[in-house]
């Protein structure tokens, strides 16, 4: 293996050695608590132009499969790991190593991600730079400084679908030798607006007895409504949501005309629709172990989370009801519109990687769309 550093913005430098993918990447330095998943991580479209690092110390024993892609390739650009590990697992197609090299992520194994991972919570996710090129920590540092943050760029625009198209595959059956699940037959019909979004959310809405249209980011209320939809689903997607060109005037044109369920994204560009601001966070929510509880049930569930940015309290106060919060921080993890047939999450109820605490969601638009909510 090549040595490697990964240099950071405010000039802090960490040195390992290279497993894969090209030379030198540029990226949003983030990190994400789960033990697991890295191979969904990778390829979920919210972490476009991200370096990850993951704060398990033990990556790679799962090696990679097609079937757990989350989109057609990987989209954060860096991998950061404490120790990378040869594949042990009969799913595994090829290890990680070689995924990185096929998708041209650029991995470093053998830093201190603890010590990594605290530098990120008390500075802030800031950019970085993985090199294994012969120059200097300062080069390397201005390299960093100079590239553009995440803040106020429309990064869904970029990744969304051109064309709109129609999605039937269902939920994977990981132990059967069939690759797909048998969907349930289909009640309902979904327009998913795709901010960027990961191939498991669509599969639960057909789980939940629905057919799938998936439209453009840039979408109109018009075309949205010309595929006669019964609910409109928002999708995740990376970047900052208020910088989504047209999303806001979009879904405040669909309130009140079709059921609405955003998650992520879609969750920050409701809150958006409805006259509410969202903020960038210090270093954001990633993992799969976030508490956040109901209001109205005081119900705790467990869930998987990846987003940089939230959602002002004070700015939907009168205009949504909050109903779910994270308990860590305390901020706004859920919104409900009762007039409006509407409601978002800031979390992943999907998973992929994480726990199915929140699957009911799913259910509860279906629920709206059939006349009464579960």
């Amino acid at each position: 293996m090549r040595s490697a550093r990964l240099v950071l913005a405010d000039g802090t430098t960490f040195e390992g050695k290279s497993f894969g993918g090209p030379s030198e990447v540029v990226g949003e330095v983030v990190f994400n608590t789960s033990m697991f998943g890295y191979q969904e991580i990778l390829t979920d479209p919210s972490y476009v132009g991200q370096i990850v690092t993951m704060a398990y110390p033990h990556i790679g024993s799962v090696g990679t499969t097609p079937q757990d892609d989350e989109s057609a390739k990987a989209h954060a650009v860096g991998l950061v790991v404490k120790a990378y590990s040869a594949p042990s697992n009969w799913r595994s197609s090829s290890p990680l190593e070689g995924y990185l090299n096929k998708h041209q992520v650029a991995g470093i194994e053998g830093l201190d991600t603890r010590r990594l991972v605290r530098h990120l919570r008390t500075h802030g996710s800031q950019m970085g730079v993985i090199s294994t090129e012969a120059v200097s920590d300062a080069a390397l540092t201005e390299k960093a400084r100079h590239a553009g943050s995440m803040e106020g760029q429309d990064l869904a625009s970029g990744i969304s679908t051109n064309a709109p198209y129609a999605w039937s595959e269902g939920t994977p059956r990981v132990l059967d030798s069939e690759v797909h699940a048998v969907a349930a037959p289909a009640r309902h019909h979904v327009v998913a607006i795709d901010y960027g979004l990961k191939r498991a959310m669509l599969r639960y809405v057909i789980d939940s007895g629905c057919r799938v249209t998936v439209v453009p980011a840039g979408s109109t209320a018009a075309q949205v409504l010309a595929h006669k939809p019964d609910g409109v689903f928002l999708t995740n997607g990376p970047g900052d949501p208020a910088a989504v060109k047209g999303a806001d005037k979009t879904v405040a044109a669909l309130l009140g005309k079709v059921p609405v369920f955003g998650i992520c994204l879609g969750h920050q560009i409701l809150a958006l629709a409805l006259g509410g601001r969202t903020y960038k966070m210090k270093f954001g929510h990633r993992g799969a172990n976030q508490p956040v509880q109901e209001l109205s049930t005081r119900k705790v569930e467990i869930t998987s989370q990846n987003h940089g940015f939230a959602v002002d309290e004070a700015s939907v106060k009168g205009k949504a009801v909050v109903s779910h919060i994270n308990l860590n921080d305390r901020t706004v993890e859920g919104l409900s519109v009762p007039d409006a047939k509407a409601f978002s999450v800031q979390y992943h109820p999907e998973a992929s990687p994480g726990p199915h605490d929140a699957q009911y969601l799913f259910a509860r638009f279906v629920g709206l769309m059939a006349g009464s909510a579960p």
